[in-house]
């Protein structure tokens, strides 16, 4: 018998339609020498702190960093987890090997081996690894089972990932809190979240420091063309008006006239994050919404697996291409002509070297069901139609640009005419896609021709940065803070953002629930919190967007064999123990306490913050050297906090071990240091 173990009921469902198991058990289903059952999501977690030992139960300043020997993990605490996980458990040790049908992607890899581990399986294991959900790819998914050593590096990335996540978050959270926090108010720092929350107060920073100024522009009409000057700006009404005056009574002369044929190339197809940004700019959706509207499309088996961060599809689709074409029956009018001829194969659509794990996110071939809501419909036309766009001709139009001078002043106007749609016929109902959008139609001139004009001063006003939308916050995150336009350079920029494009959307989730950001309109903006946390935290590791691009690029090593995951955890190991060191040395005289309720940031003017004393904390051990300092704890030893001021105090970890509490560690400094 084989237990298939997939992620959810309703895929657990299918498969077992496919497979013959029909028969519907409580929490799997059976037949034909299968039984397949189901996860909810994770059904394990990693150990929390109070899980290895009692000392970390409580918050202390004297046990960080807390740094488990080992990571564990353990069910969550959850009645109906417990009850789903006593049947895979009971299935696994009756059955004669598994089969891993979780999320083909780094966290349905994690969450599936975290189960097979919590139930001590011993039994060989297979991989499922399949990019839709369609009867046709779940079969033929089945025929080409793979080992699942195949994907160990996968589940290391992700193993890493959350032990990275583990060691920052939980020291750092509770480390900020206890030295900065009033009222002990939890100060939530996180490896991405933090990052991503100081983009945004960095943006809101540069609009509330933004001081507007006027400025004036000349521009002149020409046989009902404007043209614009081309350097000049001015800072006063009075100079520019002046300039107007001048060049009035001079002639436009016509320098050059140029008209150049240009091609404008298919939109790439969507990975999720690109999905992301596109339907929050064009229906306001969050990028936690979209993701589930199109995780819920993934389900219903009419488009490819979601969670991926790459534009291509791997050779190999190019043939199942017409099929795919063939099921988009509400869009015949635009696949007729293309199932007519030999479909184009462009290195911009198909590029084994671009693909991984899976593909864009494309159609099956599973006709569109009506009963879709709206919202689902909306993602799925978005997805059809870019897919079908990729195989349409590229859209032609001319490139009009006219040079002029009046006097010694440059101006320039500039038109373009669409000529062939190609692609754009796909969008032709759509305003902000429309082929007419751009369009400028111009008179032909003749090089030397010259006329009177209509010159005139334009006032202007500089413009502050705009907010982050959802859409440009997601960007900013694939790009780790950079502002890039252009999609070839985002795409190579993708292995330094911050976060993966499956997680990206909880990640600003949980910036609202913490309420360090909310929504004014479609503008994201930092509240007090948001901003005080990201001003307390002295760490520029933290929040650095740049930084953590760079841990995530080492995961994705990790996954590709290129990098090792001890190194990973072992270099946040010693970063965790910097920060700790960094923060207890602070003896800056005023602390800076923030609440997340508290809109106001104050200063106490005693050097530390008050503490309910229910244990000794290593600041509370004076230096038994200098009597300036007090005590704490570095990454090989114990040490003075005036060590930059040249007190040399230090107790090696090998004779006075880090596991000891801090009443131990002051009992054994008395007694030692009264001997001298």
């Amino acid at each position: 018998m084989i237990v298939c173990i997939t992620e959810k009921p309703s895929v657990a469902k299918d498969i077992a339609s496919i497979l013959g198991a029909n028969v519907r058990r409580d929490g799997y289903f059976e037949g034909n020498g299968y039984m397949v059952t189901w996860t909810f999501g994770h059904l394990c977690m990693l150990k929390e702190p109070q899980d290895y030992t009692e000392r970390w139960k409580q918050w202390s300043l004297g046990a960080l960093p807390m740094i488990p020997p080992k990571f564990g993990i353990k069910l969550i605490q959850d009645k109906g987890i417990e009850k789903q996980f006593k049947v895979i458990e009971s299935l696994i040790s009756k059955s004669d090997g598994v089969i891993n049908c979780g999320d083909a992607g780094q966290e349905g890899e994690l969450i599936q081996r975290w189960v097979m581990q919590k139930a001590e399986c011993k039994k060989p294991v297979k991989r499922l690894w399949i990019s839709s959900l369609t009867d046709e790819s779940i079969s033929e998914g089945f025929k080409h089972l793979r080992p699942q050593s195949d994907f160990d590096s996968l589940y290391y990335a992700g193993l890493s990932r959350a032990i990275g996540d583990w060691i920052l978050g939980m020291n750092a959270t509770r480390l900020y809190t206890l030295m900065y926090s009033k009222n002990r108010n939890v100060l939530s720092i996180g490896r991405v979240q933090t990052p991503t929350l100081a983009l945004i107060v960095a943006r809101q920073k540069e609009i509330d420091n933004f001081v507007a100024e006027d400025y004036w522009e000349i521009k002149t009409i020409y046989r009902d063309v404007a043209f614009n000057a081309v350097k000049c700006r001015y800072k006063t009404e009075k100079e520019a008006e002046e300039v107007v005056g001048k060049i009035k009574q001079l002639p436009l002369k016509i320098e050059s006239y140029s008209t150049k044929k240009g091609k404008e190339a298919p939109p790439r197809l969507f990975d999720l994050t690109s999905l992301q940004v596109e339907c929050n700019k064009r229906y306001g959706y969050s990028a936690d919404m979209t993701l589930k509207l199109i995780q819920s499309l993934y389900e219903k088996k009419f488009t490819t697996y979601p969670r991926v961060d790459t534009t291509y599809l791997s050779d190999d689709i190019y043939q199942k291409v017409p099929g795919i074409l063939k099921a988009l029956v509400p869009y015949s009018k635009f696949t007729q002509c293309l199932l007519e001829k030999k479909l184009p194969k462009s290195k911009k659509v198909f590029d084994n070297s671009k693909v991984t794990d899976h593909h864009a996110i494309i159609p099956t071939n599973v006709t569109p069901a009506s009963y879709l809501s709206i919202e689902e419909k909306r993602v799925y036309d978005m997805v059809a139609r870019r897919f079908i766009a990729a195989f349409y001709p590229d859209c032609q139009f001319n490139q009009t640009t006219v040079l002029a001078k009046a006097g010694d002043m440059e101006f320039k106007a500039a038109g373009k005419q669409i000529i062939v749609d190609g692609w754009r016929e796909l969008y032709a109902s759509n305003q902000e896609n429309s082929s007419n959008s751009d369009d400028n139609i111009m008179p032909v001139f003749v090089e030397g021709e010259t006329g009177s004009h209509e010159p005139s001063a334009v006032k202007k006003t500089t413009q502050p940065p705009k907010y982050y939308t959802e859409g440009t916050l997601l960007r900013a995150m694939e790009t780790a803070g950079k502002l890039v336009e252009d999609e070839e350079l985002r795409e190579a920029m993708k292995e330094n953002g911050i976060g993966r494009p499956s997680t990206r959307a909880a990640i600003i989730e949980t910036l609202f629930k913490r309420k360090y950001i909310i929504k004014d309109k479609k503008n994201l903006k930092a509240t007090s919190a948001g901003i005080a946390l990201i001003e307390t935290i002295k760490t520029d590791l933290l929040k650095s967007a740049k930084l953590t691009g760079l841990w995530e690029n080492k995961l994705r090593k990790i996954e590709s064999k290129e990098y090792d995951a001890a190194q990973f955890i072992g270099e946040l190991k010693e970063l965790i123990g910097d920060i700790v060191l960094e923060v207890l040395s602070d003896n800056s005289g005023n602390k800076i306490l923030v609440s997340d309720d508290d809109s106001k940031k104050k200063n106490l003017q005693q050097s530390k913050p008050k503490r309910n004393p229910p244990i000794r904390k290593l600041e509370q051990i004076s230096c038994p050297i200098c009597g300036k300092g007090h005590i704490i704890k570095g990454k090989t030893a114990y040490g003075c906090s005036e060590f930059r001021n040249g007190c040399n105090f230090r107790l090696a970890f090998g004779d006075y071990p880090d596991t000891l509490t801090p009443a131990q560690l002051n009992k054994r400094i008395n007694a030692e240091y009264k001997k001298r």
